[in-house]
């Protein structure tokens, strides 16, 4: 049997995963094309759900539980002007909720099983499409911002600027207990992520107006903010700071002919609700699970309807959800006129368990129940 030639271009978190969890497919070549010269490391954490951890463990035994640091507990804070009201725990007595891992550190172990399942791995940078038609599928995992989508994508976009900088960093401390957390405060959410026994990330997401008058103090404001929502005097260590813009970008079209964009590309949303990757995973998932199909049928993927499939199966979800992040973060916003009513709201969500219910299920699966 003549094996599929499939082309992942990007060597991002996306792209990695991508690469290395396609390889498990039989009858499938893979290629993995990165830009040329030396990536920076990439200082950032990233939290998925049970079941998304579970898929990724089934596809890369090299992944070791140790890189995952998993929580049973996640609360949710809304600040009012006289407190913060702990409106939803979310929590499991037998199993985990979520997972948080360290990208450079999963990244690292993506490439060591890239290089020991003989993906070809090809420095270069990729100009012209023209220059991979020789392959049955490329899928482009190149961030969100690349130009090439442009001849890719006929069909425009849902596209949102939140005029918001998310901040990200690691921080040291010796807190006793620390459960992931997500406050909504009135300069923008803050999410709180244990990644070990003694680091946390934090994922904050402030107006571009505010973050840029208090650029150059911005350390001191994150780590008196911290302390003041935990209530807690500890010192603590910031470190490895990073900011980005916030769009919402949410492509109506998916694919042209043999040629598929996936991750950042495909949809990037707010951070608010850390359904980003979490969406990403179950595209790949559902690729893999079409690809294998086919190639099981003998039929090529380049002259099938692979892609069609896989956009009809993906796209309600990832438009709901991206959509579902969207209005999440509008209604959390502050409003003078509209904020008294959202106290009453989040303090009567606080002992409704169809909500907690939901909102776990929603979480781990996505729509896909």
């Amino acid at each position: 049997m003549i094996k599929q030639r499939i082309c992942i271009v990007g060597d991002g978190l996306s792209g990695l995963m991508t690469a290395v969890i396609l390889s498990k497919v039989s009858g499938v070549e893979v290629n993995l094309i990165a830009k040329k010269g030396k990536k920076n490391a990439d200082k950032r954490t990233t939290a998925i759900s049970d079941t998304n951890y579970k898929f990724i463990n089934q596809n890369i035994k090299s992944l070791e539980q140790k890189l995952f640091w998993p929580s049973k507990k996640i609360e949710l804070f809304y600040e009012t002007s006289k407190e913060k009201i702990n409106f939803l725990n979310l929590n499991e007595a037998n199993s985990n909720l979520m997972y948080v891992f360290e990208n450079d550190k999963i990244k690292s172990v993506l490439l060591n099983e890239i290089s020991k399942n003989k993906i070809k791995l090809i420095r270069k940078d990729v100009k012209n499409l023209d220059e991979l038609k020789n392959y049955d599928l490329i899928i482009l995992c190149m961030g969100g911002q690349s130009k090439i989508y442009n001849n890719i994508t006929k069909i425009r976009s849902i596209k949102k600027d939140y005029k918001e900088i998310a901040i990200t960093g690691y921080v040291k401390h010796k807190f006793k207990t620390l459960n992931t957390s997500q406050f909504f405060l009135k300069e923008g959410p803050l999410a709180l992520l244990p990644f070990s026994k003694n680091y946390f990330s934090f994922v904050w997401s402030l107006k571009k107006y505010f973050f840029e008058n208090n650029s150059k103090k911005i350390s001191i404001l994150i780590k008196n903010k911290i302390l003041e929502i935990l209530k807690n005097k500890q010192d603590i260590t910031i470190s490895n700071i990073q900011s980005y813009p916030i769009f919402l970008s949410l492509r109506r079209q998916y694919n042209q002919k043999n040629i598929l964009i996936l991750g950042e590309g495909l949809h990037t949303i707010h951070p608010v609700a850390g359904q980003g990757f979490n969406l990403v995973l179950r595209d790949i998932k559902k690729l893999k699970e079409i690809i294998k199909y086919y190639v099981g049928l003998g039929i090529s993927v380049k002259n099938s309807y692979a892609l069609n499939d896989f956009y009809n199966s993906r796209k309600p979800e990832n438009t709901i959800m991206s959509l579902g992040v969207d209005a999440t973060h509008s209604f959390f916003k502050q409003n003078k006129y509209l904020d008294p009513f959202k106290e009453i709201i989040v303090k009567n969500i606080k002992n409704n368990e169809t909500i907690k219910k939901f909102s776990k299920i929603i979480s781990n699966r996505g729509l896909s129940l």
